[in-house]
């Protein structure tokens, strides 16, 4: 299990090691359902004395992400049982991201539709963006505002906030990743609108076409042009 970390970042509570990791590595390897930061009794082959942070997260949500895992861990100690205590820290979770100094105008304008989804839409991906749009969004400010597990992606058959016609790509994915999470949004995206299928079971089929072409990267163009032909 070397591959996976690149550096230690801190030791915080209880003597917990915290690690900046290769997310790409594990999503590749390890497991697709590895997104910006996980502790052990999320994913068994992660070490119970540390926290995992992918390298591809800002350094402004670390906080974040360190203060939640911290928050859960410590009611988990106490005999919360999982559920209760995620549903906690992840309450936790949402209050701490609106006290930054720079989330005040993204909070103040999240009533204004128009103004709000122009300041989160960061680029219009024009290349895959043939009968829906594609376009990587602000990642930290939608986690602030609207939902404080957004990760990757996402659309509007999933997230009432994204418009119908749109798939949001979190900008903390690394260019090499788009391809592979848009795959997995276009798929999931069709099976909600077209086979009207409930989200878990399109998101388990969406997974496993996203790890196939993991494992077989030869055959993801060919699949996200189908998807991309398929999804209006």
């Amino acid at each position: 299990m070397k591959k996976p970390y690149i550096k230690k970042y801190k030791r915080v509570y209880n003597n917990i090691l915290v690690y900046i990791v290769d997310g790409k590595y594990i999503r590749d390897n390890i497991d697709e359902e590895f997104t910006n930061c996980a502790m052990h009794e999320q994913f068994k082959f992660i070490p119970k004395n540390e926290f995992w942070i992918d390298k591809e997260g800002k350094a402004g949500e670390k906080k974040f992400y360190i203060d939640s895992m911290i928050f859960m861990r410590r009611l988990l100690e106490r005999g919360v049982s999982y559920k209760e205590a995620w549903r906690i820290s992840d309450n936790f979770d949402r209050a701490e991201r609106t006290k930054p100094k720079r989330m005040e105008e993204k909070i103040r304008l999240k009533k204004n539709p128009e103004k709000i989804l122009n300041l989160i839409h960061k680029q219009l991906l024009k290349e895959y963006s043939k009968h829906i749009k594609i376009w990587i969004v602000d990642g930290e400010a939608v986690r602030g505002l609207f939902f404080n597990n957004f990760t990757q992606g996402g659309h509007g058959y999933v997230y009432n906030f994204i418009p119908k016609d749109e798939i949001w790509i979190d900008d903390d994915i690394g260019r090499n990743e788009i391809p592979l999470v848009l795959l997995h949004e276009l798929h999931e995206r069709r099976l909600m609108q077209k086979k009207k299928l409930d989200y878990d079971t399109a998101h388990i089929r969406s997974s496993k076409i996203e790890y196939y072409c993991r494992q077989h990267p030869k055959m993801l163009d060919k699949k996200l042009k189908k998807e991309i032909d398929k999804n209006r």
